[in-house]
């Protein structure tokens, strides 16, 4: 130890340590265990983006008909339409 730490830290540290093995916290925190972030080619996210101008709120047939032809997931499109309403949110509150 490159310098000296009372005993009520050391107790604390190694409680956190055993609270949480094999994650090491990360500033930011990450996303945790699950699935992993998707990566949308530049042919998905055209069809994605090109949806969302016509209509902002994703409906199921319409859900359905993306998934299969993007091949995704129907709750990857849903997830992505609930973002880009976030981001349009941003945006518009930000040109105010």
């Amino acid at each position: 130890r490159p310098y000296p730490v009372s005993a009520a830290a050391l107790r604390n540290r190694e409680a956190s340590d055993r609270s949480s093995p094999g994650h090491e916290a990360e500033a930011g925190g990450g996303p945790g265990p699950g699935r992993p972030r998707t990566k949308f080619s530049a042919a998905q996210l055209q069809e994605l983006e090109r949806s969302f101008r016509e209509q902002r709120y994703i409906g199921a047939s319409e859900k359905r008909r993306l998934a299969a032809v993007l091949n995704l997931s129907q709750s990857q499109i849903k997830t992505w339409f609930q973002n880009r309403r976030m981001k349009f949110k941003r945006q518009t509150q930000d040109a105010r």
